[in-house]
Protein backbone atom coordinates (compact mmCIF):
# COMPACT_ATOMS: atom_id res chain seq x y z
CA UNK A 1 0.00 0.00 0.00
CA UNK A 2 1.46 3.00 -1.03
CA UNK A 3 1.65 5.96 1.79
CA UNK A 4 1.27 9.31 1.95
CA UNK A 5 1.53 12.87 3.69
CA UNK A 6 -0.81 15.86 3.16
CA UNK A 7 0.14 19.45 3.71
CA UNK A 8 -2.60 22.19 3.68
CA UNK A 9 -1.33 25.39 3.11
CA UNK A 10 -3.63 28.25 3.97
CA UNK A 11 -2.20 31.69 2.63
CA UNK A 12 -3.24 35.31 2.23
CA UNK A 13 -5.04 35.08 -1.48
CA UNK A 14 -5.64 31.26 -1.56
CA UNK A 15 -5.91 27.78 0.52
CA UNK A 16 -4.38 24.69 -0.69
CA UNK A 17 -3.48 21.04 -0.18
CA UNK A 18 -0.95 19.81 -1.21
CA UNK A 19 -0.10 15.59 -1.66
CA UNK A 20 3.17 14.55 -1.03
CA UNK A 21 4.46 10.51 -1.02
CA UNK A 22 5.51 9.57 2.62
CA UNK A 23 9.33 10.50 1.47
CA UNK A 24 8.49 14.01 0.72
CA UNK A 25 8.28 13.64 -3.21
CA UNK A 26 5.33 16.06 -4.20
CA UNK A 27 2.45 14.27 -5.97
CA UNK A 28 -0.21 16.42 -6.48
CA UNK A 29 -1.71 19.70 -5.86
CA UNK A 30 -5.45 21.66 -5.21
CA UNK A 31 -5.91 25.32 -4.97
CA UNK A 32 -8.58 27.89 -4.62
CA UNK A 33 -8.61 31.90 -4.40
CA UNK A 34 -9.17 33.50 -0.72
CA UNK A 35 -11.83 36.41 -1.34
CA UNK A 36 -10.66 39.81 0.29
CA UNK A 37 -12.72 42.28 2.04
CA UNK A 38 -11.55 45.76 2.23
CA UNK A 39 -13.80 47.58 4.85
CA UNK A 40 -12.23 50.95 4.50
CA UNK A 41 -8.66 51.91 3.59
CA UNK A 42 -6.32 50.29 5.26
CA UNK A 43 -8.55 47.47 6.53
CA UNK A 44 -8.66 43.92 4.94
CA UNK A 45 -10.16 41.21 6.63
CA UNK A 46 -11.32 37.40 5.91
CA UNK A 47 -14.31 35.44 6.21
CA UNK A 48 -13.15 32.55 8.49
CA UNK A 49 -16.01 30.20 7.22
CA UNK A 50 -14.81 31.22 3.88
CA UNK A 51 -10.92 30.07 5.27
CA UNK A 52 -12.43 27.18 6.75
CA UNK A 53 -14.85 26.06 4.08
CA UNK A 54 -11.77 26.46 0.86
CA UNK A 55 -9.23 24.42 3.43
CA UNK A 56 -11.77 21.86 3.39
CA UNK A 57 -12.61 21.65 -0.42
CA UNK A 58 -9.28 21.69 -1.30
CA UNK A 59 -8.20 19.05 1.60
CA UNK A 60 -11.06 16.96 -0.21
CA UNK A 61 -10.06 17.20 -3.25
CA UNK A 62 -6.10 15.83 -2.66
CA UNK A 63 -8.05 13.36 -0.15
CA UNK A 64 -10.35 11.66 -3.56
CA UNK A 65 -6.71 11.64 -5.29
CA UNK A 66 -7.07 8.57 -7.47
CA UNK A 67 -3.23 7.14 -6.00
CA UNK A 68 -5.31 7.16 -2.79
CA UNK A 69 -8.01 4.82 -3.33
CA UNK A 70 -5.32 2.19 -2.42
CA UNK A 71 -3.18 4.66 -0.28
CA UNK A 72 -2.67 5.44 3.43
CA UNK A 73 -2.61 8.85 4.50
CA UNK A 74 -0.03 8.87 7.24
CA UNK A 75 -0.07 12.64 8.49
CA UNK A 76 -1.36 16.16 7.93
CA UNK A 77 1.10 19.41 8.25
CA UNK A 78 -0.73 22.87 8.65
CA UNK A 79 0.93 25.75 7.70
CA UNK A 80 -0.56 29.71 6.94
CA UNK A 81 -0.70 32.91 6.97
CA UNK A 82 0.13 34.10 10.27
CA UNK A 83 -0.42 36.95 12.25
CA UNK A 84 -4.06 37.32 10.76
CA UNK A 85 -6.41 37.00 13.78
CA UNK A 86 -9.57 35.27 14.43
CA UNK A 87 -11.91 35.18 17.73
CA UNK A 88 -14.32 32.74 18.25
CA UNK A 89 -17.16 31.28 20.52
CA UNK A 90 -15.82 28.47 22.33
CA UNK A 91 -18.83 26.71 23.00
CA UNK A 92 -20.66 27.23 19.23
CA UNK A 93 -17.44 27.45 17.00
CA UNK A 94 -18.46 30.92 15.19
CA UNK A 95 -16.56 33.40 14.62
CA UNK A 96 -17.69 36.85 16.62
CA UNK A 97 -15.80 38.91 13.41
CA UNK A 98 -14.07 38.75 10.22
CA UNK A 99 -10.28 37.45 10.39
CA UNK A 100 -8.24 40.47 10.66
CA UNK A 101 -5.60 39.95 8.48
CA UNK A 102 -1.72 40.61 8.79
CA UNK A 103 -1.73 43.41 6.39
CA UNK A 104 -4.18 45.20 8.14
CA UNK A 105 -3.26 48.77 9.37
CA UNK A 106 -6.32 50.24 11.71
CA UNK A 107 -4.91 49.61 14.85
CA UNK A 108 -2.16 52.41 14.10
CA UNK A 109 -3.20 54.89 16.93
CA UNK A 110 -2.96 51.74 19.35
CA UNK A 111 0.73 50.75 18.37
CA UNK A 112 1.72 54.88 18.57
CA UNK A 113 -0.19 55.06 22.02
CA UNK A 114 2.25 51.41 22.89
CA UNK A 115 5.58 53.52 21.46
CA UNK A 116 4.34 56.50 23.47
CA UNK A 117 4.21 54.32 26.74
CA UNK A 118 7.89 53.25 26.40
CA UNK A 119 6.72 49.75 25.81
CA UNK A 120 8.57 49.28 22.47
CA UNK A 121 11.90 48.12 24.28
CA UNK A 122 10.30 45.35 26.40
CA UNK A 123 8.53 44.16 23.53
CA UNK A 124 11.40 43.89 20.99
CA UNK A 125 13.34 42.13 23.88
CA UNK A 126 10.53 40.35 25.06
CA UNK A 127 8.52 38.98 22.24
CA UNK A 128 11.57 39.70 18.81
CA UNK A 129 8.96 41.93 17.31
CA UNK A 130 8.34 45.78 17.19
CA UNK A 131 4.92 47.35 17.90
CA UNK A 132 3.16 47.36 14.71
CA UNK A 133 -0.38 46.89 13.36
CA UNK A 134 1.28 43.88 11.51
CA UNK A 135 1.02 41.74 14.18
CA UNK A 136 -2.00 39.95 16.36
CA UNK A 137 -1.78 41.45 19.47
CA UNK A 138 -3.07 44.35 18.59
CA UNK A 139 -5.99 43.52 16.51
CA UNK A 140 -7.37 40.76 19.20
CA UNK A 141 -7.33 43.92 21.57
CA UNK A 142 -9.49 45.71 18.35
CA UNK A 143 -11.65 42.96 17.67
CA UNK A 144 -12.55 43.03 22.22
CA UNK A 145 -13.02 46.28 22.06
CA UNK A 146 -15.29 46.82 18.46
CA UNK A 147 -17.38 43.41 19.34
CA UNK A 148 -20.38 44.03 22.08
CA UNK A 149 -19.97 41.85 25.26
CA UNK A 150 -16.50 40.14 24.16
CA UNK A 151 -13.73 41.31 26.57
CA UNK A 152 -16.79 40.20 29.18
CA UNK A 153 -17.09 37.06 27.20
CA UNK A 154 -13.05 36.79 26.63
CA UNK A 155 -12.63 37.29 30.33
CA UNK A 156 -15.21 34.32 31.16
CA UNK A 157 -13.36 31.91 28.99
CA UNK A 158 -16.39 31.85 26.57
CA UNK A 159 -14.29 33.21 23.50
CA UNK A 160 -11.15 31.72 21.59
CA UNK A 161 -8.35 33.62 20.08
CA UNK A 162 -6.09 31.69 17.29
CA UNK A 163 -3.72 32.80 14.22
CA UNK A 164 -5.25 31.03 11.22
CA UNK A 165 -3.63 27.30 12.21
CA UNK A 166 -5.56 27.11 15.78
CA UNK A 167 -8.46 28.00 13.87
CA UNK A 168 -8.20 25.31 10.89
CA UNK A 169 -7.11 22.76 13.99
CA UNK A 170 -10.10 23.84 15.79
CA UNK A 171 -11.95 22.44 13.39
CA UNK A 172 -10.37 19.65 11.39
CA UNK A 173 -10.46 18.09 15.07
CA UNK A 174 -14.27 18.91 15.65
CA UNK A 175 -13.41 21.50 18.32
CA UNK A 176 -11.44 19.36 20.96
CA UNK A 177 -8.50 21.12 20.73
CA UNK A 178 -7.41 24.52 20.78
CA UNK A 179 -3.33 24.91 20.22
CA UNK A 180 -1.16 26.34 18.16
CA UNK A 181 2.82 25.91 17.77
CA UNK A 182 5.53 27.92 19.21
CA UNK A 183 6.46 29.73 15.58
CA UNK A 184 3.01 31.15 15.08
CA UNK A 185 3.05 31.70 18.71
CA UNK A 186 6.18 34.05 18.21
CA UNK A 187 4.52 36.26 16.24
CA UNK A 188 1.17 37.52 18.24
CA UNK A 189 3.12 40.38 20.55
CA UNK A 190 2.57 38.61 23.20
CA UNK A 191 4.63 35.69 23.54
CA UNK A 192 7.92 35.35 25.31
CA UNK A 193 10.38 33.83 22.76
CA UNK A 194 12.64 33.21 25.73
CA UNK A 195 10.67 31.33 28.08
CA UNK A 196 8.09 30.29 25.53
CA UNK A 197 5.74 31.05 27.32
CA UNK A 198 2.42 33.82 26.93
CA UNK A 199 3.62 37.18 28.69
CA UNK A 200 1.43 38.50 31.06
CA UNK A 201 2.86 41.93 31.07
CA UNK A 202 1.58 41.96 27.13
CA UNK A 203 -1.56 40.35 27.56
CA UNK A 204 -2.76 42.92 30.37
CA UNK A 205 -1.42 45.91 28.63
CA UNK A 206 -3.74 45.12 25.38
CA UNK A 207 -6.26 43.30 28.13
CA UNK A 208 -6.22 40.22 26.38
CA UNK A 209 -7.12 38.04 29.25
CA UNK A 210 -4.94 34.84 29.00
CA UNK A 211 -8.01 32.26 29.32
CA UNK A 212 -8.48 33.05 24.88
CA UNK A 213 -5.09 31.94 24.13
CA UNK A 214 -4.49 28.53 22.65
CA UNK A 215 -1.92 26.12 24.05
CA UNK A 216 1.61 26.24 22.46
CA UNK A 217 2.91 22.96 21.71
CA UNK A 218 6.77 22.60 19.87
CA UNK A 219 6.38 22.41 15.78
CA UNK A 220 7.25 18.86 15.19
CA UNK A 221 3.81 17.39 17.62
CA UNK A 222 0.84 15.02 17.58
CA UNK A 223 -1.31 18.24 17.79
CA UNK A 224 -4.93 16.40 17.14
CA UNK A 225 -6.41 13.76 14.73
CA UNK A 226 -9.00 14.82 11.67
CA UNK A 227 -11.58 11.78 10.91
CA UNK A 228 -11.81 11.38 7.58
CA UNK A 229 -14.76 9.53 6.30
CA UNK A 230 -13.01 7.41 3.86
CA UNK A 231 -9.43 7.38 5.39
CA UNK A 232 -9.87 7.07 9.52
CA UNK A 233 -8.33 9.04 11.47
CA UNK A 234 -5.10 11.31 10.32
CA UNK A 235 -2.27 12.29 12.90
CA UNK A 236 -2.43 16.64 12.55
CA UNK A 237 1.71 15.86 13.22
CA UNK A 238 3.25 19.92 12.57
CA UNK A 239 2.19 22.88 12.41
CA UNK A 240 4.28 25.97 10.77
CA UNK A 241 3.89 29.18 10.37
CA UNK A 242 4.30 29.90 6.48
CA UNK A 243 7.46 31.54 6.61
CA UNK A 244 9.31 29.55 8.65
CA UNK A 245 7.62 26.29 7.07
CA UNK A 246 9.89 27.45 3.77
CA UNK A 247 12.94 28.11 5.44
CA UNK A 248 12.42 24.29 6.62
CA UNK A 249 10.93 23.26 3.15
CA UNK A 250 14.30 24.99 1.73
CA UNK A 251 16.86 22.98 4.39
CA UNK A 252 18.12 26.25 5.84
CA UNK A 253 19.15 23.60 8.58
CA UNK A 254 22.85 25.09 9.69
CA UNK A 255 23.07 29.11 11.30
CA UNK A 256 23.71 31.44 8.48
CA UNK A 257 21.75 30.10 5.27
CA UNK A 258 18.83 32.27 4.93
CA UNK A 259 15.66 31.89 1.89
CA UNK A 260 13.50 34.74 0.71
CA UNK A 261 10.11 33.85 -0.32
CA UNK A 262 8.00 36.08 -3.04
CA UNK A 263 4.12 35.55 -2.17
CA UNK A 264 1.89 38.58 -1.39
CA UNK A 265 4.55 39.77 0.68
CA UNK A 266 8.45 39.29 0.62
CA UNK A 267 9.81 37.54 3.83
CA UNK A 268 13.29 37.04 3.98
CA UNK A 269 14.53 34.40 6.87
CA UNK A 270 18.31 33.37 8.46
CA UNK A 271 18.75 30.61 10.83
CA UNK A 272 20.74 31.80 13.66
CA UNK A 273 20.33 28.81 15.55
CA UNK A 274 20.13 29.15 19.27
CA UNK A 275 20.97 32.81 19.26
CA UNK A 276 18.28 35.63 19.77
CA UNK A 277 20.75 38.29 17.59
CA UNK A 278 20.31 41.97 18.68
CA UNK A 279 19.23 43.83 15.78
CA UNK A 280 19.84 47.42 15.39
CA UNK A 281 18.26 47.40 11.86
CA UNK A 282 14.60 46.52 12.54
CA UNK A 283 15.06 42.78 11.91
CA UNK A 284 12.52 40.76 14.06
CA UNK A 285 13.83 37.74 16.09
CA UNK A 286 11.20 34.85 15.68
CA UNK A 287 11.17 31.49 16.14
CA UNK A 288 12.10 29.00 13.26
CA UNK A 289 10.87 25.78 14.64
CA UNK A 290 11.32 23.67 18.15
CA UNK A 291 11.56 19.71 17.76
CA UNK A 292 11.44 17.76 20.79
CA UNK A 293 13.16 20.66 23.28
CA UNK A 294 15.64 22.13 20.85
CA UNK A 295 14.48 25.53 19.55
CA UNK A 296 15.51 27.07 16.92
CA UNK A 297 15.41 30.66 16.29
CA UNK A 298 15.72 32.84 13.36
CA UNK A 299 16.26 37.04 11.99
CA UNK A 300 13.35 37.93 10.15
CA UNK A 301 12.67 40.98 7.48
CA UNK A 302 9.44 41.37 6.30
CA UNK A 303 8.14 43.30 2.56
CA UNK A 304 4.75 43.80 2.93
CA UNK A 305 3.87 44.04 -0.33
CA UNK A 306 5.63 41.93 -2.97
CA UNK A 307 3.70 39.57 -5.61
CA UNK A 308 0.78 41.50 -4.58
CA UNK A 309 2.18 44.75 -6.04
CA UNK A 310 2.49 42.67 -9.24
CA UNK A 311 -1.52 41.51 -8.54
CA UNK A 312 -2.32 45.76 -8.06
CA UNK A 313 -0.68 46.18 -11.67
CA UNK A 314 -3.77 43.28 -12.90
CA UNK A 315 -6.23 44.05 -10.80
CA UNK A 316 -5.85 47.52 -9.30
CA UNK A 317 -4.99 49.66 -12.61
CA UNK A 318 -5.62 47.29 -14.48
CA UNK A 319 -2.69 47.94 -17.38
CA UNK A 320 -1.64 44.18 -17.58
CA UNK A 321 -4.02 40.98 -18.21
CA UNK A 322 -1.72 38.26 -17.83
CA UNK A 323 0.63 38.58 -14.93
CA UNK A 324 3.22 35.73 -16.15
CA UNK A 325 4.40 38.59 -19.25
CA UNK A 326 5.41 40.82 -16.86
CA UNK A 327 8.59 39.23 -17.20
CA UNK A 328 8.99 39.61 -20.99
CA UNK A 329 7.65 43.15 -20.66
CA UNK A 330 10.11 44.20 -18.58
CA UNK A 331 13.28 42.73 -19.89
CA UNK A 332 12.24 44.07 -23.06
CA UNK A 333 12.02 47.44 -21.46
CA UNK A 334 14.72 47.24 -19.61
CA UNK A 335 16.68 47.27 -22.87
CA UNK A 336 14.90 50.16 -24.65
CA UNK A 337 15.58 52.08 -21.49
CA UNK A 338 18.02 51.16 -19.82
CA UNK A 339 18.93 54.51 -17.93
CA UNK A 340 14.58 54.42 -16.92
CA UNK A 341 14.43 56.64 -13.92
CA UNK A 342 10.85 55.50 -13.09
CA UNK A 343 10.89 53.70 -9.49
CA UNK A 344 7.42 52.26 -7.62
CA UNK A 345 7.41 52.26 -3.79
CA UNK A 346 4.99 49.73 -3.03
CA UNK A 347 4.06 50.57 0.51
CA UNK A 348 0.43 50.14 -0.07
CA UNK A 349 0.39 48.65 3.12
CA UNK A 350 3.46 50.61 5.12
CA UNK A 351 6.83 49.77 5.19
CA UNK A 352 8.36 46.79 6.59
CA UNK A 353 11.91 45.95 7.20
CA UNK A 354 14.29 48.58 8.21
CA UNK A 355 11.84 51.55 8.56
CA UNK A 356 8.69 50.24 10.06
CA UNK A 357 6.88 53.24 8.96
CA UNK A 358 2.93 52.10 9.05
CA UNK A 359 2.04 55.58 7.50
CA UNK A 360 4.08 55.09 4.48
CA UNK A 361 2.23 55.02 1.12
CA UNK A 362 2.76 53.54 -2.28
CA UNK A 363 3.86 55.96 -5.04
CA UNK A 364 5.20 56.63 -8.50
CA UNK A 365 8.32 58.56 -9.25
CA UNK A 366 10.32 59.61 -12.10
CA UNK A 367 7.78 59.73 -14.61
CA UNK A 368 9.18 61.12 -17.34
CA UNK A 369 7.30 62.30 -21.06
CA UNK A 370 8.22 58.56 -22.68
CA UNK A 371 6.82 56.60 -19.38
CA UNK A 372 4.80 54.47 -20.14
CA UNK A 373 2.76 51.31 -19.27
CA UNK A 374 5.95 48.82 -19.54
CA UNK A 375 8.43 51.36 -17.46
CA UNK A 376 5.69 50.64 -14.86
CA UNK A 377 5.52 47.19 -14.78
CA UNK A 378 9.40 46.96 -15.05
CA UNK A 379 9.96 49.69 -12.15
CA UNK A 380 7.48 47.44 -10.14
CA UNK A 381 9.24 43.87 -10.52
CA UNK A 382 12.57 46.08 -9.37
CA UNK A 383 10.68 47.65 -6.54
CA UNK A 384 10.27 44.08 -5.03
CA UNK A 385 14.09 43.16 -5.26
CA UNK A 386 14.84 46.90 -4.02
CA UNK A 387 12.62 45.83 -0.86
CA UNK A 388 14.78 42.42 -0.67
CA UNK A 389 17.93 44.56 -0.59
CA UNK A 390 16.89 46.26 2.01
CA UNK A 391 16.25 43.70 4.38
CA UNK A 392 19.34 41.49 3.32
CA UNK A 393 21.61 44.82 4.09
CA UNK A 394 20.26 44.65 7.22
CA UNK A 395 20.23 41.11 7.94
CA UNK A 396 24.29 40.39 6.97
CA UNK A 397 25.19 43.94 9.20
CA UNK A 398 23.20 42.52 12.46
CA UNK A 399 24.25 38.47 11.84
CA UNK A 400 27.87 39.38 11.01
CA UNK A 401 27.52 37.34 8.18
CA UNK A 402 27.80 37.75 4.28
CA UNK A 403 25.80 35.52 2.02
CA UNK A 404 26.93 34.17 -1.20
CA UNK A 405 23.80 32.89 -2.27
CA UNK A 406 20.10 33.21 -1.72
CA UNK A 407 17.49 30.42 -1.79
CA UNK A 408 14.39 31.83 -3.16
CA UNK A 409 10.91 30.36 -3.46
CA UNK A 410 7.25 31.38 -3.70
CA UNK A 411 4.78 31.99 -6.59
CA UNK A 412 6.75 34.99 -8.19
CA UNK A 413 10.19 33.45 -7.73
CA UNK A 414 9.09 32.14 -11.03
CA UNK A 415 9.58 35.45 -12.90
CA UNK A 416 12.84 35.20 -14.53
CA UNK A 417 13.97 38.87 -14.78
CA UNK A 418 12.56 39.56 -10.90
CA UNK A 419 15.28 37.08 -10.44
CA UNK A 420 18.01 37.94 -12.21
CA UNK A 421 17.75 42.09 -11.25
CA UNK A 422 17.34 40.49 -7.52
CA UNK A 423 20.72 38.92 -8.10
CA UNK A 424 22.05 41.99 -9.65
CA UNK A 425 20.97 44.48 -7.22
CA UNK A 426 22.43 42.28 -3.99
CA UNK A 427 25.39 40.66 -5.71
CA UNK A 428 25.46 37.62 -4.93
CA UNK A 429 23.94 33.92 -6.86
CA UNK A 430 19.83 33.56 -6.41
CA UNK A 431 19.02 30.00 -6.30
CA UNK A 432 15.78 28.86 -6.93
CA UNK A 433 14.42 25.32 -6.85
CA UNK A 434 13.02 23.23 -9.27
CA UNK A 435 10.00 23.12 -6.43
CA UNK A 436 9.02 26.52 -5.71
CA UNK A 437 6.13 25.40 -3.33
CA UNK A 438 8.57 25.44 -0.09
CA UNK A 439 6.25 26.33 2.26
CA UNK A 440 3.63 23.69 1.61
CA UNK A 441 6.67 20.80 1.17
CA UNK A 442 8.17 22.62 4.88
CA UNK A 443 5.22 21.11 7.33
CA UNK A 444 5.16 18.04 4.92
CA UNK A 445 8.76 17.49 5.66
CA UNK A 446 8.27 18.37 9.03
CA UNK A 447 5.06 16.04 9.77
CA UNK A 448 7.13 13.51 8.07
CA UNK A 449 10.21 13.72 10.82
CA UNK A 450 7.30 13.60 13.55
CA UNK A 451 6.16 10.12 12.58
CA UNK A 452 9.69 9.39 11.83
CA UNK A 453 9.05 8.43 8.14
CA UNK A 454 12.61 10.86 7.12
CA UNK A 455 15.09 11.85 8.89
CA UNK A 456 16.75 16.00 8.93
CA UNK A 457 19.86 14.02 7.30
CA UNK A 458 17.04 12.62 4.61
CA UNK A 459 14.95 15.74 4.34
CA UNK A 460 18.31 17.99 3.13
CA UNK A 461 18.61 16.16 0.03
CA UNK A 462 15.28 16.38 -0.94
CA UNK A 463 15.31 20.24 -2.65
CA UNK A 464 16.56 20.21 -6.35
CA UNK A 465 18.32 23.42 -7.51
CA UNK A 466 16.53 24.40 -10.77
CA UNK A 467 18.38 27.37 -11.56
CA UNK A 468 20.57 29.61 -10.67
CA UNK A 469 21.01 33.09 -11.46
CA UNK A 470 24.38 34.89 -10.86
CA UNK A 471 24.99 39.02 -10.82
CA UNK A 472 25.95 40.04 -14.25
CA UNK A 473 26.43 43.73 -13.06
CA UNK A 474 29.09 46.07 -11.75
CA UNK A 475 29.70 47.86 -8.09
CA UNK A 476 29.36 50.80 -10.35
CA UNK A 477 25.68 49.86 -11.73
CA UNK A 478 24.67 48.97 -8.43
CA UNK A 479 25.89 51.41 -6.19
CA UNK A 480 24.09 54.01 -8.67
CA UNK A 481 20.58 52.32 -8.83
CA UNK A 482 20.60 51.92 -4.68
CA UNK A 483 21.10 55.69 -4.87
CA UNK A 484 17.50 56.09 -7.05
CA UNK A 485 15.86 54.15 -4.84
CA UNK A 486 17.03 55.66 -1.24
CA UNK A 487 15.91 58.70 -2.85
CA UNK A 488 12.65 57.72 -3.40
CA UNK A 489 12.26 55.83 -0.23
CA UNK A 490 13.54 59.13 1.52
CA UNK A 491 10.40 61.03 -0.46
CA UNK A 492 7.47 58.74 1.14
CA UNK A 493 9.12 57.70 4.66
CA UNK A 494 6.95 60.09 6.62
Amino acid sequence: MSEFIISIDQGTTSSRAVLFNNKGHFISLAQTNLPQIFPFPGQVEHDPSVILATTMDVLQQVLNHELLIHGKVLALGITNQRETAIVWDRESGKPIYNAIVWQDKRTSDVCESLKNAGFSEYAKTTTGLVIDPYFSGTKIAWILDNVQGARQRAAKGELCFGTVDSWLLYNLTGGKVHATDVTNASRTLLFNIHTLEWDKKMLNTLRVPIEMMPDVFPSSNIFGHYNSSIHGNIPIAAILGDQQSALFGQCCFTTGMAKNTYGTGCFMLMNTGAEIPTSNSGLLNTIAWKIGDKTTYALEGSVFIAGAAVQWLQNGIEIIDDISATSEIASREAKKHPDSSVVVVPAFAGLGTPYWDMHARGAILGLTRDSGRDSIIRATLESIAFRSKDVLDAMQEDSGISLFALKVDGGASVNDYLMQFQSDILGVSVERLAFVESTAAGVAYMAALTIGELTLNEISKLPELERSFDPEKSLEWREAKKAVWSEAIDRIVL
